[in-house]
């Protein structure tokens, strides 16, 4: 078993100073990292905003189990069809950096305090050959030059959905720890994909910091847009790049409404949901959420290795499916 997620006590205080400089590149994994599709939808947002385009790729047939991701059909525009398989995509910056400050009306344009330095990649978590898959990624990081990488994750957590998105970074680099205003995390045991990248990053000379929000466990069969917005205001703090929300709110509270709909005849499941808000409340912030985090983390982390969950969910979800013996990196 895994110890509870902390952090180094030996640290100096630190202090937020700005966002990470230099050329970054932000990843997330689809797949049960993925939760609410929260973190592929943040990413698959930024990259949209910033009109980064696709330039290299790792193809899946070494890494990804078909099974779990599987190919996709699609009918192209001369009628023929064609398969869409899971690789792992790298999208690169298409206009050069400018650091000129938004105009009154920017709700409409993205950033551009850090626009023509972010790079992404998004993919399926890969199933298999680590190693290997590490390897290629950092071919593409180190061929992109780039001084940091952000990996972008979302877990399934003991949380209302009436209550904002508690997230959290952690860095095991001591410059991001401090331009952050982060820790490192204490945390060991089983681990997941992007920890593998991480740590094969730092050693590669590549500092890293890693986000995550919690999802609510009993809705984690459809997307999370509440999620996303969270996701996206730390992101956005971060690599100092300002994403359009567009129709992300109006999508975040259909997406509250329907859940309070689904569970408003339910009693236990309304009960359930009345004990996580008090928990919630008692944390009183958002900045004070760090510990309700990694109670969560070392809950999550447990669960992968065939401890049952409780199950007071209710209507709002449906089977949670089997999330393997694997743990998010922390």
């Amino acid at each position: 078993m895994g110890r509870r997620v902390g952090v180094r006590h030996e640290e100096v205080p630190v202090v937020a100073r700005g966002p990470i400089e230099g050329r970054i590149m932000v990843v997330a994994f689809e797949g049960w990292t993925d939760a609410g599709d929260a973190a592929s939808g943040a990413v698959r947002r930024l990259i949209e905003a910033c009109e980064l385009e696709a330039f290299d790729e790792i193809e899946p047939d070494e890494y990804v189990d078909f099974a779990m991701h599987r190919p996709v059909v699609r009918t192209l525009e001369d009628g023929a069809r064609a398969l869409q398989w899971p690789a792992t995509v790298a999208y690169a910056p298409t206009r050069p950096s400018t650091r000129e400050p938004l105009a009154a009306d920017a709700g409409l344009d993205v950033s551009t305090g850090n626009e023509g330095e972010l790079f992404a990649v998004v993919g399926a978590e890969p199933s298999r050959n680590w190693a290997a898959y590490a390897a290629e990624f950092l071919e593409i990081a180190r061929g992109c030059e780039v001084d940091a990488i952000v990996f972008v994750g979302a877990m399934l957590a003991d949380v209302p959905h009436t209550r904002p998105i508690a997230t959290s970074i952690t860095s095991d680099s001591r410059e991001l720890q401090q331009r952050l205003g982060v820790l490192q995390s204490e945390y060991e045991g089983p681990t997941g994909i992007m920890t593998v990248l991480s740590l094969a990053a730092q050693d590669a000379g590549i500092q890293t910091a890693s986000l995550w929000a919690s999802v609510p466990h009993y809705v984690h069969n459809a997307p999370a847009p509440k999620a996303v917005i969270a996701l996206l205001d730390r992101l956005s703090e971060m690599v100092d790049v300002t994403v359009p929300l567009g129709d992300l709110p109006e999508q975040s509270g259909e997406w509250e409404r329907g859940i309070d709909e689904l569970t408003e005849r339910d009693d236990d499941m309304r009960a359930y949901i009345g004990k996580l808000e008090e928990q919630r409340d008692a944390v009183e912030s958002p900045e004070a959420s760090g510990e309700a985090i990694a109670h969560e983390f070392e809950r999550f982390l447990r669960d992968q290795n065939g401890r049952p969950r409780p199950d007071p969910r209710g209507p709002a979800s449906g089977d949670e499916p089997d999330r393997g013996d694997d743990a998010p990196p922390v």
